[in-house]
């Protein structure tokens, strides 16, 4: 049977190409992926900070409001706002001329009125003597008495006029009764003050040393009280405080614990708590919001850099490198943070190594090419939040 051209040419082109592959050198066998570079850091062991972090909000020492308790236009301001002032420095200078006629006007009240008491003494004396001859009568001898009393009464009463009518001219110079920043003013030249009120002119505060209002749940109040009858956290009164501000910085001064509530607020649950701390820069402005450490007691504790630390569904856990320079994990348990690092309580002993940087890269039986860091010492445990607790 003859082959048409077209089936003879598809048979030379099959034969064609199974002699190409004939030809062909074998594949290469494809290269293993490279080792990943990962860093190691030693787990230590050190002292830990027994911490609890509690939200608290800043206040003044002292806050006194400035009033006008006079009435008055006010002629001068003699301060500058937002400075320091001393106690009984001058602050504002009221018109003090009508003050100055109702002195006068007591001045003239009171010398009156002595005057008639000092004639009605006169008087008595008088009769009394005329009485012992029988020339006044027992009458007149009583008028006068009366007469001695009421004017004296008067003189009493006019000495208690001149002296308000003197305070309230000293009112018109008005003077700061503490010492400390002042603020704003919130009147000027020229306005009238103290009708039928008192104006509130100013405020000044106190700033140093300055105070902070926090609360702690009552859970965890008791617990503290507890341990520290147990001898596990120190007495209130040597308890370490430390502030963090808003931006998260660390304030450098630590504070003292003032006192504690007695009872907890139904509310919330919570216990209300004072501290106080020194000032001096003014860094620290009341209603400011800040974060209190109150540091109770320390114990030893192993820990490992956060990044080390990795979380799941089933725990926590750590990789590590075996002694083929393969990954591993291990489950770890962990009781809250020392500075930047890990507390753990179970799954590492000191001086295992675990895996810091190239943590993504790595999975466990992947071989890596390992780096072992020098530990270094994290800063101090300003956002430890581990709490005591007792057996």
């Amino acid at each position: 049977m003859p082959i048409s051209l077209p089936s003879f040419l598809s048979v030379v082109a099959l034969l064609a190409l199974l002699a190409a592959c004939e030809a062909a050198p074998p594949t290469a066998p494809a290269k293993a992926a490279p080792a990943v570079e990962v860093e190691l850091v030693a787990a230590i062991r050190k002292t830990i900070p027994l911490q609890q972090e509690m939200p608290g909000r800043l206040q003044a020492v002292r806050t006194a409001e400035v009033r006008a308790q006079v009435e008055g236009i006010v002629e001068q301001i003699l301060f500058t706002e937002g400075t320091e002032v001393q106690a009984g420095a001058l602050l504002y200078r009221l018109d003090a001329r009508a003050l100055e006629s109702h002195v006068r006007s007591a001045q003239a009240l009171l010398d009156r009125s002595t005057a008639e008491r000092h004639l009605a003494q006169q008087t008595l004396d008088r009769i009394k003597t005329l009485a012992s001859t029988r020339v006044a009568s027992r009458q007149e001898r009583d008028q006068a008495e009366a007469q001695l009393k009421k004017t004296t009464a008067e003189v009493a009463g006019a000495e208690a006029a001149l002296r308000r009518a003197q305070i309230d001219l000293e009112h018109a110079h008005i003077t700061a009764p503490i010492g400390g920043r002042i603020g704003r003013t919130r009147v000027t030249e020229g306005a009238l003050v103290g009708q039928k009120e008192a104006t509130h002119l100013t405020t000044i505060e106190q700033i140093d040393p300055i105070r902070v209002n926090f609360t702690q749940s009552g859970p965890e109040f008791f617990r503290m009280r507890q341990a520290i009858r147990q001898g596990n956290a120190r007495p209130v009164e040597q308890v370490q405080l430390q502030l963090r501000l808003e931006e998260n910085s660390a304030y450098p001064f630590p504070g003292t614990l003032l006192f504690t509530d007695l009872a907890v607020e139904p509310q919330t649950g919570s216990v209300a708590l004072r501290a106080e701390f020194p000032n001096a820069d003014k860094i620290l402005l009341p209603g400011q919001f800040v974060r209190v450490t109150m540091t109770l007691a320390t114990s030893e504790g192993i820990t490992v850099p956060q990044r080390a630390v990795q979380a799941s569904p089933q725990g926590q856990s750590v990789l590590m490198v075996d002694p083929q320079n393969k990954v591993f994990s291990r489950a770890v348990k962990t009781g809250g943070f020392s500075g930047q690092d890990w507390i753990i309580l179970e799954g590492l002993q000191p001086g295992e190594k675990v895996i810091v940087n190239g943590v993504q890269k790595a999975r466990p039986g992947s071989p890596v090419t390992p780096k072992v860091l020098e530990a270094v010492a994290s800063p101090p445990a300003a956002a430890q939040t581990a709490t005591p607790h007792t057996p």
